[in-house]
C-alpha cells in the first residue's frame, strides 16, 4: 500500500493507475496532483441526462460541467488519456431511489447497467488549492491531513424538472488578512467553482455548527481565521438523492476523479474583485468589482461638495457609501425614516430636504424587489401619505409603501416594533436608514442648526436605531449634511469641532454607516444610484445569488427606470 507522502507531485495518470490498483491508504484526494483539475462525478440513466445537464447550466457555480459522456462510455479522452470511470475514483456511492445503499471501490460489477448510463464530470474546488497556496494562503485541511468540510445550506438551487436541492458548500478557514487574496486566486478558476459565495458567519447560510459537517471532516480554525465558503459539486449528490432515480452512482465526497488537464484561468468579465466587511454581528463580508467600487466612491466625492461652506467636508468618512450600499444590497427588508422640522412657525414645519431622497431610495429598493417601509412622526402621517400618493401617480413608486409611526410605550417598545414578538432572532427589518432626520443630542433634546430645541415636534424614532444596535443582523445608515441628523453620532467629535453650534446640536446616536453630503437629498440619490451600480456588477450579482440560478441579462435590468432624475426629485410646492 502507498501512503500520502509525495502523492501531490505525481502526475495524474500515475495516480489514477495507483487508485485503480487499490494501493492507497488515503481517504480523499485533496492536495494530490497539484495544479491539475479534479472532478466530481455523477452517473445516471440516459433518460435523465438532458435535464441534469440543464440543471448544471442553471447552477454553474456548484456544478461547472467539464464533460458529459455518451451512454456506456466510461472513458473520457477530453479530460484524460488513459482513464476508466468505473475504477479511477478512490471510492463511489450507490444510490437507489434516493437512498445511499453502499460505498464501493469499483463499479465494474455494474458494467451492464452502465451501458445505459451517462457520466457527468463536474469541476471541483480541490483544483484551486495550488493557486491558493501560491498566493501565500494556507490550506488548513491539507495542513491537518483531513478532508475538506462540506455543508448543506438553506440556499435553494434553481430547479429543473425533477432535479432540485439546496446548495452544498465547502468551507476553508482563511486568515482575515488574506481574504482578498483568496478571492483573487479563485475568481478566474470558474471550472473549479470560482470565487467564494459567502465569507463570514455560517449561520447566514443556514449552517448551525461548523464542527459537524454533513460531508468530509471538521477543520480547525486558527484564531485569526474567517470561514470562507465555496460552492461545492456535492450539490449534484443532493440533486441525485432528491430526484429518487432507480439507480445512480456518484464519487464519494472528497474522492475525486483526477484529470490530465492543468488549471487554466478564464478571464473574469466582471473585473477585479474587492472584499469589504459590512457587518460585525454577524460577521459578514461582501464582494464587489474594483470598477463598481470606484464608481460608488466617485459618487461619494460628488455628494460631499459643500455648497454652503458649513464645514461638512470635515465630517466625511471615506468608503461609508460603498459599505452602506453593500449592506443594503444584501438586505431583504428596509425601514426608512426622514423628517426634520425647521420652520417651526409653519404648518407643516418640515423642510423639503429629506423626503425626495427617501423616495429615491425607496423606489430603487422597490425595483430591486426588497420589502420597504417608512416610519415617520405621527403628526406628519397625512403629509407623507399625500407625498406617497403623488409619487405613485407620477410613476416614481410602483406601489404605495407602508407608512408607520412609532411611539414609546415601555422599555421594550422599540424591540417590539423591530422584531416579531420582540424576539431579536426574528427581526422584521434587515437595515434601517435615516435621511435628514432630526437626531437626539447628548442632552436628550433635538436641535435645528440655530440651536432651537424642536423636541416637541419629533417622535422618538432614535430609539429604533439604538435598539437595532442590539439585534444581530440588523445594520443602520444615517444620511446627513450638518451633524444634527439621526445617525451622525459616529462623527459627533468632528461636528463639535467644525460645525457652527456643533457642541450643542451634534447628534449623539450612531449608525453603522454614516453618509455625509452637502445636501442630504444628494445622499439619498447617491444611495439609489450606488444600488443600481452594485446590481449591475457581475461579481457582486454572483455573490448575492450564491452562484446559483442565472445572472440577469442586460435587457432584464428592470431597476434602471427607478433611478432618480431631475423630474422625479423636484419637490411639489404644494406638498412641502
Amino acid at each position: 500500500m502507498l501512503l500520502t507522502g509525495g502523492l501531490k507531485s505525481l502526475l495524474p495518470h500515475v495516480l489514477r493507475r495507483i487508485i485503480r490498483c487499490n494501493r492507497l491508504t488515503i481517504s480523499n484526494t485533496s492536495g494530490m496532483a497539484e495544479g491539475y483539475k479534479q472532478a466530481n462525478v455523477v452517473i445516471l440513466h440516459k433518460s435523465l441526462a438532458d435535464d441534469f445537464e440543464k440543471f448544471c447550466y442553471a447552477n454553474d457555480g456548484p456544478l461547472p460541467l467539464l464533460h458529459r459522456s455518451q451512454p456506456g462510455d466510461w472513458k473520457c479522452p477530453s479530460l484524460s488519456n488513459d482513464s476508466d470511470i468505473r475504477t479511477d475514483c478512490l471510492q463511489y456511492r450507490k444510490y437507489e431511489h434516493g437512498a445511499c445503499t453502499g460505498s464501493l471501490k469499483s463499479l465494474k460489477e455494474y458494467s451492464e447497467q452502465l451501458k445505459d448510463m451517462v457520466t457527468f464530470y463536474l469541476g471541483c474546488s480541490f483544483s484551486f488549492e495550488k493557486a491558493v497556496q501560491k498566493a501565500g494562503i494556507p490550506i488548513r485541511n491539507v495542513e491537518q491531513k483531513c478532508n475538506v468540510s462540506m455543508y448543506k445550506t438553506s440556499v435553494p438551487c434553481y430547479s429543473v424538472s425533477m432535479f432540485h436541492c439546496n446548495l452544498v458548500v465547502t468551507m476553508r478557514p482563511i486568515p482575515e488578512s488574506k481574504l482578498e487574496a483568496a478571492v483573487l486566486a479563485t475568481c478566474e478558476l470558474k471550472e473549479a467553482h470560482g470565487a467564494p459565495i459567502h465569507i463570514g458567519d455560517p449561520g447566514l447560510l443556514g449552517i448551525q455548527d461548523l464542527s459537524k459537517p454533513d460531508y468530509g471532516d471538521p477543520v480547525h480554525l486558527h484564531p485569526d481565521d474567517i470561514p470562507v465558503f465555496w460552492a461545492c459539486g456535492v450539490t449534484g449528490v443532493e440533486a441525485i438523492i432528491n430526484c429518487s432515480a432507480p439507480l445512480a452512482f456518484t464519487h464519494s465526497p472528497g474522492c475525486m476523479f483526477i484529470t490530465d488537464l492543468k488549471n487554466d484561468n478564464v478571464r473574469s468579465l466582471g473585473g477585479v474583485p474587492q472584499v469589504h466587511c459590512i457587518s460585525q454581528d454577524p460577521l459578514h463580508f461582501s464582494i464587489v468589482s474594483a470598477e463598481a467600487a470606484q464608481k460608488i466612491k466617485t459618487l461619494e466625492t460628488l455628494i460631499g461638495i459643500d455648497p454652503g461652506e458649513r464645514g461638512v467636508v470635515h465630517l466625511r468618512r471615506r468608503g461609508e457609501l460603498l459599505r452602506a450600499c453593500l449592506a443594503l444590497s444584501h438586505a431583504g427588508s428596509v425601514l426608512i425614516t426622514t423628517g426634520f422640522p425647521t420652520h417651526c412657525a409653519h404648518e407643516p414645519p418640515e423642510e423639503n430636504d429629506g423626503p425626495p431622497g427617501a423616495l429615491a431610495i425607496a423606489a430603487m429598493l422597490q425595483a430591486l424587489e426588497k420589502q420597504v417601509a417608512i416610519v415617520t412622526d405621527q403628526r406628519a402621517m397625512d403629509l407623507n401619505k399625500k407625498i406617497m400618493e403623488e409619487a405613485v401617480q407620477l410613476g416614481i413608486l410602483k406601489k404605495p409603501i407602508p407608512l408607520l409611526s412609532y411611539q414609546r410605550q415601555n422599555a421594550d417598545s422599540a424591540l417590539m416594533f423591530l422584531c416579531e414578538n420582540g424576539n431579536p432572532g426574528r427581526p422584521r427589518f434587515d437595515h434601517l436608514i435615516a435621511i435628514e432626520r432630526a437626531g437626539m443630542a447628548a442632552d436628550g433634546n433635538y436641535y435645528n442648526a440655530r440651536k432651537v430645541n424642536i423636541k416637541h415636534l419629533v417622535d422618538p424614532i432614535d430609539e429604533l436605531f439604538l435598539a437595532a444596535q442590539t439585534i444581530p443582523g440588523v445594520t443602520t445608515t444615517g444620511v446627513g449634511d450638518g451633524g444634527n441628523e439621526l445617525g451622525m453620532g459616529k462623527v459627533k467629535d468632528a461636528v463639535k469641532k467644525h460645525i457652527k453650534n456643533g457642541d450643542v446640536i451634534a447628534c449623539d446616536v450612531e449608525a453603522d454607516f454614516t453618509v455625509v453630503a452637502g445636501v442630504s437629498n444628494w445622499g439619498g440619490y447617491a444611495i439609489a444610484c450606488a444600488l443600481s451600480v452594485l446590481r449591475s456588477c457581475e461579481i457582486h450579482d454572483r455573490y448575492l445569488r450564491r452562484a446559483v440560478g442565472f445572472p440577469r441579462a442586460p435587457g432584464q435590468r428592470l431597476w434602471l427606470p427607478a433611478l432618480p432624475s431631475v423630474t422625479k426629485t423636484m419637490p411639489r410646492k404644494h406638498n412641502f
